[in-house]
């Protein structure tokens, strides 16, 4: 098997210098998770990379990208020395997009990248070798960090493509030269950069910049800021292909019906009737379904295989993954863990889908919900408005976190409110207290609000006995 880089062919990509010849089967920037055959990349992010150095050698790392010889380490360690490490790891990245034959199917979009990602993943197997962004591997260094893991003769590439602020897309997009672009919706997320929502569209719209030539722009025909995506899929796509709900959706969605546990899908893909399970419920997933059927179709894969290979797809960790967790006895709840991110739309779908679930006998639906960040001067008002939302009433219990969560906190009747908490760390504690048997419990909240833990603490209850509260404080 050849190696993923041999220093020859890494020195040629970055200009850099190489201290004694090596070869790489992986690239890796955490010295926590690297294996052995590895190329250690020593980023300067909260630590300086060049400090671990000489740990991820000694832990098997068969070289170390960097820009000076580390303290420590010997001037014949394997080695390759450029002026920035960062613009050595983008280089990197390049080269080995223009020498792989793969396929790429670029994704951005304000909600259900990483689901996504994952699902076009899932929708290929199959039909080929698969390579896709680790976790949510998509800004400035995990972009080209995907890039550099990308083997020669993969057949797909995966690439998630995410921002914070402006101008950040396009240069992504021009360094992973996707065939196929998808915009998976577009909804108020990072609004404290931007002006207003169509400043985000324009962003997101810049991924197309980056498609390589005859590549396709795949747009969400059902969001109020469409016209904006046609026009730079007009400006920069050979051609546009549309999905959603809208009768000139090119991939229509016909019909969702959503259980508990799957969505039973009917479409219209490309004037081809199709029906397709997904193996887990949300509206919102059938939607991005027929955006990774669009692109499947665009590349020249084989649709109907795609839409059959959903049936066993799951959401990844965090993103609505349920599970049923234990109390012992016979006794148990359901956990939905959505605790990786939250914006107002992300949030809608999934308390929408949590209206599809059904308590156990004589259980309860009660909801966690942490801030949502970066919503910028209405974000208080956005998170009072979900008091309106037609879950609510038929939610037992809210736990809210966080400083902006208080506004929805305020806004419920006092019967719904459950604890509120300042951060997650306050109410991980009371986690067992939280739920009763028979129970379904959604956690939901942006990642700096870290109800994570309180998704985490709820699974590891196990046999502890569980209790209910009432009232807030």
């Amino acid at each position: 098997m050849s190696p993923l880089w041999t220093s020859q062919d890494a020195a040629a990509a970055t200009g850099g210098r190489v201290t004694v010849p090596w070869t790489a089967d992986g690239v890796s920037i955490d010295t926590r998770s690297i294996e052995t055959g590895d190329l250690f990349v020593a980023l300067t992010a909260a630590r300086d990379g060049h400090d671990f150095v000489a740990d991820a050698l000694a832990k098997g790392a068969r070289a170390a990208l960097v820009s000076r010889v580390p303290e420590g380490v010997a001037e014949d360690a394997p080695l390759l020395i450029v002026e920035d490490v960062q613009t050595g790891l983008e280089a990197l990245g390049r080269a080995a997009r223009a020498r792989t034959r793969a396929k790429v199917i670029g994704i951005t979009g304000s909600v259900g990248k990483t689901s996504t990602k994952k699902m076009m993943h899932d929708a290929l197997a199959g039909q080929g070798t698969i390579h896709a962004a680790e976790k949510s591997f998509n800004n400035h260094w995990g972009v080209p960090l995907t890039l550099a893991r990308m083997p020669v003769d993969v057949d797909w590439a995966v690439i998630e493509i995410g921002m914070s602020a402006p101008g950040e897309i396009a240069p992504l997009a021009k360094m992973a030269r996707p065939d196929a672009a998808i915009i998976t919706t577009i909804a108020p997320a990072h609004l404290e950069a931007f002006e207003n929502i169509d400043g985000i569209a324009h962003e997101k719209a810049a991924i197309f910049e980056g498609l390589a030539p005859g590549g396709t722009a795949i747009v969400n025909v059902d969001v109020a800021q469409a016209g904006i995506l046609r026009d730079w899929g007009a400006k920069f796509a050979s051609r546009t292909l549309t999905f959603g709900e809208a009768p000139e959706a090119d991939f229509r969605l016909l019909g969702v019906e959503s259980s508990e546990r799957e969505t039973k899908v009917a479409a219209d893909a490309n004037d081809r009737a199709l029906a397709f399970t997904i193996g887990t419920s949300g509206r919102h997933f059938a939607a991005n379904a027929m955006a990774v059927l669009a692109a499947v179709d665009a590349l020249g894969g084989d649709v109907t295989r795609a839409a059959t290979a959903l049936s066993t797809w799951e959401p990844p960790g965090g993103r609505g993954v349920r599970k049923t967790v234990s109390l012992g006895q016979g006794a148990s709840f359901d956990l939905i863990d959505d605790a990786f991110n939250a914006n107002p739309a992300s949030l809608s779908a999934a308390l929408d889908t949590f209206l599809a679930t059904e308590p156990l006998a004589g259980g309860k639906r009660v909801l966690v919900l942490g801030d949502m960040l970066e919503l910028g001067p209405d974000e208080i008002a956005l998170h009072a408005a979900i008091a309106d939302h037609p879950v609510i009433a038929d939610v037992a219990t809210v736990h809210c976190v966080g400083p902006r969560m208080k506004a929805l906190w305020n806004a419920l009747t006092p019967e719904k409110r459950g604890h509120w908490a300042e951060t997650a760390e306050k109410l991980e504690p009371e986690a067992p207290t939280l739920v009763d048997a028979g129970d379904v419990i959604l956690v939901k909240g942006s990642k700096g609000s870290r109800v994570s833990l309180i998704a985490d603490a709820l699974s590891q209850i196990g046999t502890k006995p569980a209790q209910h509260i009432s009232g807030g404080r």
